[in-house]
């Protein structure tokens, strides 16, 4: 009986980090301004130069990395905030939580932002976050060219994103501030957690105090003393900081990434090109400047029925691979329709008919060849099964 891969079993922590960890407990030196050179602080300086930023602050996910970027770029209340439509819930929850107003940009078949409503859209608009969603890179040369022309600063929500790059610049440098996440289906597994980071001194002052650097606590971290002492006292505390522990989980880790990313580019164009070779499939090519790090892969379904893609979904389950589609799976917090608490939900039709054929399957860097080729196996085979009655009858 061959044995189906388990495609939820996060990254393991390396052996290295059970040192660490074993004399932060013994310690109790859990919160991250007890000591000088804390691993929350160490951890911030190894990625900004990890990732050729000048500052990075961790906090506790990449939704708080999100929200302290909106609040610390000084919005006004009821900004106007442009996302692409397709991207996860917790995008829209960081603008509304930042007391913004989510702008919902259409989305193409390769899940990008459909540059023309993009342009449209724009105007009146007071920031963007773009999302590369599940790890897919819009055409930021495009993005940035139309920002910087109308001044408009740009977030990176790069949570899938940690080792692409883009014309060789890491993904995350591209807009005035880049996000990334720590959970443990994220490349980098702390569990929860995330880190943002910027070439901006005023910025990130203005996010290291509202993340909850209390007093003088900002004294610790390596930023211009007059741009901290600007702030002091007039920006609310938001208490969003990320723990030792967690830092401690991460940063051996560090070590490992250029082989994770290397995997999973392996694991993802090895299945892609069987995927392809079905009738009833088909994976999007990258963009030319593009040189992704996937975990996952994302294809959409090809003259499939609501009933055969239904079937086609059983009959992989079945097989022991969940196939997820987007916009046909109940409540997904990927179709912007569930996303009731932004108000008046637009129409967005382009986008709607990608995530109503668009696949997702988990495809973890740690796999081997064999067993993505039983992953594929079993999608192809499960579409072949959904289609076959149908063209043999019809």
């Amino acid at each position: 009986m061959t044995n189906i891969p388990n495609v939820y079993a996060a990254e393991p922590i390396p052996e290295s980090a059970m040192a660490e960890v074993s004399r932060i407990l013994q310690s109790g030196d859990l919160f991250r301004y007890t000591s000088e050179n804390a691993p929350v602080a160490l951890l911030e300086q190894e990625f900004a130069d990890l990732l050729g930023a000048k500052y990075a602050l961790a906090v506790s996910s990449c939704s708080a990395a999100l929200f302290l970027s909106l609040k610390a770029l000084g919005l006004p209340r009821d900004a106007r905030v442009m996302i692409p439509a397709f991207t996860f819930g917790a995008v829209p929850s960081a603008v509304v939580h930042a007391d913004c107003q989510p702008v919902l940009c259409e989305c193409g078949d390769n899940y990008r932002i459909d540059l023309d409503d993009f342009a449209a859209k724009l105007p009146g608009v007071d920031a963007v976050i773009i999302s590369h969603m599940r790890g897919h890179t819009s055409d930021m040369d495009a993005i940035m060219q139309l920002c910087d022309a109308a001044d408009i600063p740009v977030i990176e929500d790069a949570a899938h994103s940690l080792g692409t790059t883009w014309h060789g610049k890491n993904i995350g440098t591209i807009g005035k501030i880049g996000c990334f996440s720590f959970q443990s289906y994220k490349l980098l597994n702390a569990g929860e957690g995330g880190i943002m980071i910027t070439d901006d001194p005023d910025l990130i002052a203005r996010a290291v105090i509202m993340s909850g650097a209390y007093e003088h606590n900002w004294k610790k971290h390596p930023v211009l003393m007059e741009s901290f002492a600007k702030w002091q006292n007039k920006l609310p505390l938001y208490n969003q900081r990320l723990s030792n522990m967690s830092a401690a989980l991460v940063r051996p880790q560090l070590a490992e990434l250029a082989r994770r990313v290397t995997d999973g580019r392996r694991n993802h164009d090895h299945v892609a090109v069987q995927l392809n070779a079905s009738p009833w499939l088909a994976v999007p090519d990258c963009l030319a400047p593009e040189v992704r790090a996937p975990d996952s892969i994302q294809f959409n379904i090809v003259d499939m029925s609501d009933t055969e893609a239904a079937a086609f979904v059983d009959a992989a389950a079945a097989a022991g691979v969940k196939i997820q589609i987007f916009g046909q799976s109940a409540d997904n917090a990927r179709a912007f329709w569930n996303w009731q608490f932004i108000g008046d939900i637009p129409k967005l039709p382009q986008t709607r008919a990608m995530l109503m054929k668009a696949c997702d399957v988990r495809l973890p860097a740690r796999l081997t060849l064999a067993e993505c080729d039983i992953i594929a196996q079993i999608i192809t085979e499960a579409a072949a099964a959904a289609m076959t009655p149908t063209r043999a009858y019809g």
